[in-house]
């Protein structure tokens, strides 16, 4: 009886074992009646599923929710599992991931340079692609920088794919005259004013400072209305690329949480690559030391008028962002992207929705994206500070 038990438990298993691996044969020779068609090509960058990328089926798809990677040119061979009746199988197709975005060219059409002034346009102007961190510059025409005139010629930019954009421009050679020491400089906001008129109880008030305003006297700050304060952590210097904490850092984080402000940080930082934007992020969390704050660390990168000195794509740009943002997120802080309306509208894309702070020096500002604290003036006043100082609107979540 112990034997035939054995014998029946030893059956009993491989039948089991059978039957599981059963379920795992993938089958190599298609049903005639399966139908499945797939989408040939799509763009660098595109954020696509397999799903997406499915035309017509009859089978269910295995893993269809899987993200494929389009950040490469050419042709990319992929394979799918799917499932016909009870039978598993196989499929490989082919997708070709394309390049049909032209470059850009940011430049007013009228360009003025100064008599006899060293320059070379191409280095001068603002232009990129979506993909090719280095496209290919041409000047179409010619001009005399030693003679004052107007020239009118062409720049012609090329990406790596044959993609093409041009440009015409005028040249405007002239004199340069000395900036008139009689020049009245700007009228400053008062702080004061700003509650004024853009008083609502869905905003709250506050600065942002860095080691340009010195020493500041928070519980003024604090007394005049303001609620928070952004607070310059570092930088990065462009001579050596090295970051450097803001000498006054310290003693402003201690003395604004001290007078019962809400803070927040950001970091200036010119990052050529994202593996240097995540470096600069784990800089600053170093930096931090776990240290609680109530707003976001902010991503502030503005060096626009260097745009081709970094030889990066607008992906990259955008991948910067994303990746120092995500590193600070992970860690348990909100993160968040600083940039001017102009550039907010032709270099960012925040496919991720991050949180915006909006730099537009006007009274009412046009932008259309989504932000929610906005800079409304680089020459503000208030009681506390001695320099002008930045101030801004925050619109509560």
């Amino acid at each position: 009886m112990k034997l035939i038990k054995n014998v029946i438990i030893v059956i009993f298993i491989l039948l089991s074992s059978s039957c599981k691996k059963e379920e795992k044969i993938i089958f190599k020779r298609e049903p005639e009646e399966v139908v499945l068609s797939f989408l040939e090509e799509v763009e660098i960058h595109d954020k696509i599923y397999l799903y997406d990328l499915i035309l017509e089926k009859n089978v269910d798809i295995i893993s269809e929710n899987e993200e494929i990677n389009t950040h490469k040119l050419g042709n990319k061979e992929l394979e799918i599992e799917y499932q016909f009746k009870t039978h598993k199988y196989k499929r490989t197709f082919n997708l070709n991931i394309k390049d049909t975005t032209k470059p850009f060219i940011y430049s007013s059409s009228v360009k003025t340079i100064y008599l006899n002034n060293k320059h070379n346009l191409c280095e001068e102007l603002i232009f990129g692609d979506n993909h090719d961190p280095n496209p290919k510059c041409e000047i179409i025409g010619s001009y005399d920088n030693t003679k004052i005139e107007k020239y009118n010629i062409k720049m012609k930019v090329t990406d790596q794919s044959n993609n093409q954009t041009e440009k015409l421009l005028t040249i405007n050679i002239k004199e340069k005259i000395k900036p008139s020491t009689q020049a009245v400089p700007p009228k400053s906001l008062e702080f004061s004013e700003v509650i004024q008129i853009y008083k609502d109880k869905n905003i709250s008030y506050g600065i942002d400072i860095s080691s340009w305003q010195e020493e500041v006297d928070f519980k003024k700050v604090k007394e005049a209305g303001a609620s928070f304060v952004m607070i310059r952590i570092g930088f990065q210097r462009s001579s050596t690329r090295e970051l450097s904490i803001d000498k006054y850092y310290e003693q402003n984080i201690k003395e604004a949480k001290k007078a019962g402000l809400k803070v927040g940080v950001y970091l200036y930082t010119e990052a050529s690559s994202i593996n240097e934007a995540k470096n600069h992020a784990t800089w600053v969390l170093n930096k931090l030391n776990k240290l609680s704050l109530d707003l976001p660390i902010v991503f502030d990168w503005e060096d626009f008028s260097n745009f081709r000195k970094h030889k990066i794509s607008l992906y990259q740009l955008n991948e910067m962002a994303n990746i120092f943002i995500k590193t600070v997120v992970n860690s348990g802080y909100e993160g968040m992207i600083y940039s001017s309306k102009t550039y907010l509208e032709n270099f960012w894309n925040n496919i991720n929705n991050y949180p915006v702070w909006l730099a537009h020096y006007t009274e009412k500002t046009d932008y259309k994206g989504d932000y929610i604290m906005w800079q409304l003036s680089n020459i503000g006043k208030i009681p506390g500070i001695n320099a002008p100082v930045d101030i801004n609107i925050m619109y509560a979540k």
